[in-house]
């Protein structure tokens, strides 16, 4: 990725104290670490009548694979994330690297020639590619209401073969005599992710901050403001939303000539008691122990455990006597081992936790003995083929007297503003069920295992697409159970069991959550 800031000057005021401005000596080159590679800083030319100088980027592709996450939060192990066009066309990666290597210049800061970092520069600013989800039309759109004189060139896929057609880069050139080196590069800080339409990172609440420190005295009055605030913070609605109110309070403020805080003073802060919305996590976790509590049941297996949440949660309460996590990766268990602290718990508390490996698709002696069972989002991590395996590994097995499954609703999916359409939570969920499949799934297993089952909803209940977690309770029925078991030595193949599958909704618990659906992706991960 290749960046270059040119300037002209007079002998009065030599184009060479760019140099000064970017704390950067003319006669040098120098190379600076970035998380995805190096940054070099040169000057091609450096004269008192022009002077430019380059950032250049070197991408280590390998590094941004491993340093970057997919859906769930782990590296994306598809070959498109390794043939791409990420290190050569300028992106968010050019745009941290600009504020690692320019800090103090993006600030308008200069201790050397504090008068001449204030004042505005003849600049010529040119990205010989740079992605633009949107053509030189919203190059255009975003940079000439700046004052910048836009020249915006589609890059072909391949000058060879003309009749493929444009790619979605540019190559941009910008001219004017308006800005400071500062806001000249506060402007590319903010536009190049927004234009590609993606960050190499997380964008986490911090970013509102980023944005408007950086949007400080142009964002405020941009008519292309909304495109640029949900741009940059990756559609995250809530976080945008955040982002314009404090923008609106801005553009308040400075035409009545006051102070932000002397606007936004309608609450007091000290008795500004609002509830937060619980998250999603926490309330399916509250949904869970709350049915284990109504069972009576004192010894709880959790059925693909994770990190270990669940049991550090039903730890805490004392009615729970004998609590075991299972998963079958030994690394998920590492980490639940660390979170429970397994090794410095006392006697009497260690007596009751036990983590081991096993697969929930098999048979397993060491599962049966508990009054309850578990399975926290864990059955659309299942293949459908295999899920009469695990099916028969706990109900027909195991058999504990109660197991509560939740699993996501589909349905709800629409109201993830993150998410986009057609896609899964999760990119390891084999399947994500409407409600009444799941329903109709329930009300199968109960009646072949001789159990009954509620419905129930973790969440809000969405009067259009119902809650985001479903929640089934199911509970062993000993007659239909006895039932089930002679049919099936039988070889019938069908039951007459008590449980109807229809199921009764019963809210699970007066919750909110975040609204953010990359939370809900990661199955247990505290932030759903």
């Amino acid at each position: 990725m290749l960046l270059t800031v040119t300037t002209t000057g007079t002998p009065e005021r030599p184009a060479t104290d760019l140099g000064f401005l970017l704390h950067k000596h003319p006669d040098g080159c120098q190379a600076f670490s970035t998380s995805h590679g190096t940054a070099h800083v040169f000057y091609p030319e450096a004269a008192p009548g022009r002077c430019t100088a380059a950032l250049l980027l070197e991408v280590d592709p390998v590094a941004l694979v491993r340093r970057s996450k997919g859906p769930g939060g782990s590296p994306d192990p598809t070959h498109a994330s390794y043939v791409n066009d990420r290190p050569y066309a300028a992106t968010s990666l050019l745009a941290v690297a600009l504020a690692r290597v320019f800090s103090s210049a993006l600030s308008g800061r200069c201790k050397a020639m504090p008068e001449r970092a204030a004042q505005p520069l003849p600049l010529r600013i040119e990205v010989p590619s740079l992605s633009a989800r949107g053509g030189p039309e919203l190059v255009r759109a975003l940079f000439a209401p700046l004052g910048w004189t836009v020249t915006a060139t589609p890059v072909p896929l391949d000058e060879r073969f003309p009749e493929w057609g444009d790619s979605r880069c540019v190559d941009l050139v910008l001219e004017g005599t308006e800005h400071t080196l500062g806001q000249a590069l506060r402007h590319l800080y903010v536009l190049m992710p927004v234009l590609d339409d993606a960050k190499h990172y997380w964008v986490s609440p911090d970013e509102v901050d980023k944005l408007l420190r950086a949007g400080e005295g142009w964002l405020a009055g941009h008519p292309e403001q909304q495109v640029i605030v949900g741009r940059y913070l990756s559609h995250r609605g809530a976080l945008a939303r955040t982002a314009l109110e404090r923008l609106a309070l801005e553009r308040l403020a400075e035409s009545d000539g006051t102070g932000i805080e002397e606007i936004d003073n309608a609450v007091d802060e000290a008795t500004d008691t609002e509830e937060k919305p619980v998250p999603l996590a926490v309330a399916r976790r509250e949904a869970i122990t709350a049915a284990l509590r109504e069972s009576g049941a004192a010894r709880v297996v959790d059925l693909g455990c994770g990190q270990g949440q669940l049991v550090q949660a039903l730890l805490k309460d004392p009615r729970f006597t004998r609590i075991a996590g299972v998963d079958v990766s030994t690394r998920a268990l590492a980490v639940a081992a660390r979170r429970l602290r397994l090794d410095r718990m006392g006697e009497r508390q260690a007596a009751r936790a036990t983590l081991f490996q096993g697969s929930l698709t098999y048979t397993d002696p060491r599962l049966e003995g508990y009054d309850a069972a578990v399975l926290c989002e864990v059955i659309e991590h299942v293949d459908p083929a295999r899920l009469p395996a695990l099916e028969y590994a706990v109900f027909g097995a195991a058999r504990p007297g109660t197991v509560v499954v939740t699993t996501p609703n589909s349905e709800y999916n629409v109201r993830w503003e993150s998410l986009p359409a057609g896609q899964v939570r999760h990119r390891d969920h084999r399947f994500e069920w409407r409600r009444d499949e799941f329903r109709e799934w329930a009300g199968s297993v109960a009646r072949r295992h001789g159990y009954t089952v509620e419905l129930r909803q973790v969440g809000p209940d969405d009067p259009e697409v119902g809650p985001p977690t479903q929640l089934a309770l199911f509970q062993r029925d000993d007659e239909a159970s006895a039932t089930a078991r002679t049919a099936e030595r039988a070889g019938t193949g069908t039951v007459a069991g008590t449980g109807t599958g229809t199921g009764t909704l019963a809210n699970a618990g007066n919750v909110s959550h975040t609204g953010n659906a990359p939370t809900d992706a990661v199955r247990e991960d505290g932030a759903a």
